[in-house]
This record gives structure tokens, C-alpha cells and sequence, in this order.
């Protein structure tokens, strides 16, 4: 992996005139600089940018009112290598940057899909990964993604599919956390229709052209299936259900506030450890059944543990249920992902899932 400011496209006094502040739609503009005014003055921050209309409108955006505020504003692309067009892309996001004549980071990554997560979720982690890095190392404040309401939409509906609970129903939120540093989406609540506006005025304007990511049209991919092949019945039936299930989301993340209280309130009776990573069985085991499973579920996010299907989870507290009064039992091990849970003296532990041992296989063609 390596990364580093790419060139500019184009020096500033040869760069295309771009849009004034009087062409910018002022809700676009008005939710970037009320997301950026939240940050210390003058505090630098990122804008992710794939080359998509969505996302390079937000630098376009991000770049305009961080020169009204005096902050330093970073295009930072990431380079999955998944696409054949991908160095087209990274060129396209290279001549937005000298447009803007802001600097760029071209971020190279690899794409791990080893766990079994899927190509889709294996870049998620990849990029972001590789976002809160070079975040850190520059000192920016904060990164900035171009989701909207189109794409929260889309989230609630394909989580609701999945069965996830009131956390994941919550979907995304406008602030969110990866490795110590901030994500803002400062157009989460608006349309997508204003945003493609906005691209189009940019096109008209400057000559540059968003990407267009084939993969987004593809429904062998589940968000492209959803977008392509559901969307569109939702449309004729229900015009407003995108609306409907952003509201949906909001009010379940209120909900899962408030369980995660309750959840934080329970795991500090349970006498756990300084680090977090384990905790006593027999208070565990006074807990009503719904508390019980809600603790685990607190306990095994807050150490970056993948959340188990609900099966699993069943199957997890079924195990310590059958423990006996002290949890003296070495047949309790439960694997899951790259981690394990052992009850040892009482305790409740969670540990890396030791690497298996044995002979290697031959090699393994690529994913088909």
C-alpha cells in the first residue's frame, strides 16, 4: 500500500473557471458549512472521493465553503484495483483536484475477501481502513463521505431484509467513529435529485464529467439489485418510501440509544476487566434473558468483533446458560470469526482464534 499527494490535473491560473458561490445550491452548501462549523477552526479535513457524481460534488462543495472558513480541504481517492477502469477513475479525480486546484491523495489498496464477507464488504473495510490511516497521519479533523438520503434509504431496506435489530436499523448515522476518526455525511438527509443537479451544472460549467461505477447497475450485487430491480416497483407504488424509511432509521437509532444505555449500565455489573474483554458469569447469568443477550451483543462490539446471526447468538448464550455455577467447564469454546469465547474461573473471555495448524494446500486460483 502507499499513498501521496498525486499532481494537480491543473495549475490554478490554468484551471477552468468553476462554479461561483451564486451557481452552488444553497441546501448542499448550507449542510457543508453546518457539518465543517462543528469542527475546530481551521482544523484540515478529508473528502472521500470516488469519482462518482455524489462524491465529487461534495469536494466541490467541501473545497467552496473551506475557503470561506480558512480550512485546508484534502481530495482523498481510493484505488481498490477491482474495476479495469479503476486508473481511469483515479485520472478523473486527479483533474477534479486541479479544477479545484485542491490536493489529492491517491490511496492503493488490496482487497482481502479471505473472511468470506463478500468482494462488497471486503473493500468497505479495505477503504476505510486505509481512510482512517491516512487520516490520522495528515491531522484531518474529520472525513467526509457524499451518502444522502437515496443511499439511506437503500441501507434501512437491505438491513430490515437481513433482520438486523434496532442498532442496524438505526442504518447510518450523520457522525460515526472507524479507529479514532470522525466520519461526517453532511448530505445524509438530502435527496439524491439535488446532488445530480448540482453534477450537471458542474459538467455544463467546467467540461468535467463524473464516473460511472458499472457495478451500481449490476444486480448481481445486492445494493445494485435493490436499486435496479426493487427501487423502481417501491417508485410506482409507494413515491415516498424512501422519505418513510429515512424517518424509520432515525427512530431506531433513538431506540438503540437508549438500549445501548442499558446495555453499557448491565456490562458494569458484570465486573469486567480493565480492558473490556471479559467479564463474571454468575452476574451475567442473573440477568433477564432479553438483558442477557443484549449484554453480549454490547460486549462483543465494543471489542470490534463481527456480530453473530441471530442463530449464533442463540447458540452463545445457550453454552453459558449450561455452565455450571462456577463456569468450570473446558468444554466451553465457542469460535467465531478471527475470535474465540472461553469461560475460565468464572470469567467469560473473549481472545483471538488461534491460526490453524497444518500443512498448506496448494494455491488457490482467483474468486470466480
Amino acid at each position: 500500500m502507499n499513498f501521496g499527494d498525486s499532481p494537480r490535473a491543473a495549475s490554478a491560473s490554468s484551471a477552468v473557471p468553476v462554479l461561483s458561490g451564486a451557481d452552488l445550491d444553497p441546501v448542499l452548501r448550507d449542510a457543508v458549512r453546518a457539518c465543517l462549523a462543528g469542527l475546530p477552526a481551521q482544523a484540515p479535513v478529508a473528502v472521500a472521493v470516488s469519482g462518482g457524481a455524489d462524491s465529487s460534488m461534495l469536494a466541490v462543495y467541501a473545497v467552496h465553503v473551506g475557503r470561506e472558513q480558512g480550512r485546508a480541504v484534502r481530495l482523498v481517492h481510493v484505488h481498490h484495483g477491482l474495476q479495469a477502469a479503476a486508473d481511469e477513475w483515479a485520472g478523473r479525480v486527479a483533474a477534479l483536484a486541479g479544477l479545484l486546484d485542491a490536493p489529492l491523495a491517491d490511496l492503493r489498496v488490496a482487497v482481502d475477501t479471505a473472511d468470506g464477507s463478500g468482494v462488497e464488504a471486503a473493500a468497505r473495510t479495505a477503504r476505510y481502513a486505509e481512510l482512517s490511516r491516512h487520516a490520522r497521519e495528515t491531522g484531518a479533523a474529520a472525513v467526509l463521505l457524499a451518502h444522502h438520503r437515496h443511499d439511506q434509504a437503500e441501507t434501512v431496506l437491505l438491513r430490515l431484509l437481513r433482520g438486523a435489530g434496532p442498532t442496524g436499523m438505526g442504518a447510518m448515522a450523520a457522525e460515526t467513529r472507524h479507529d479514532d476518526v470522525r466520519y461526517l455525511r453532511p448530505w445524509l438527509d438530502i435527496g439524491r435529485g439535488a446532488i445530480l443537479a448540482a453534477a450537471q451544472r458542474w459538467t455544463e460549467r467546467t467540461g468535467w464529467q463524473p464516473v460511472a461505477d458499472p457495478t451500481n447497475q449490476d444486480p448481481r450485487y445486492t445494493r445494485a439489485a435493490v436499486r435496479t430491480l426493487l427501487a423502481p416497483v417501491l417508485d410506482m407504488r409507494w413515491p415516498g418510501w424512501r422519505d418513510i424509511l429515512a424517518r424509520h432509521a432515525r427512530q431506531a437509532a433513538e431506540a438503540a440509544g437508549i438500549l445501548e444505555e442499558v446495555a453499557q449500565a448491565d456490562f458494569q455489573r458484570l465486573d469486567p476487566s480493565e480492558d473490556g474483554k471479559s467479564f463474571a458469569l454468575a452476574p451475567w447469568r442473573e440477568l433477564a434473558p432479553p438483558h442477557q443477550t443484549l449484554v453480549l451483543r454490547h460486549w462483543l462490539a465494543r471489542n470490534g468483533a463481527r456480530m453473530p446471526t441471530e442463530a449464533r447468538l442463540a447458540e452463545l448464550v445457550r453454552q453459558l446458560r449450561q455452565l455450571h455455577a462456577l463456569g468450570h467447564d473446558r468444554q466451553m469454546l465457542f469460535e467465531h470469526g478471527t475470535v474465540r469465547v472461553r469461560c475460565v474461573r468464572g470469567r467469560v473471555l473473549l481472545e483471538p482464534r488461534p491460526a490453524k495448524r497444518g500443512r498448506a494446500g496448494p494455491p488457490r486460483g482467483p474468486a470466480r
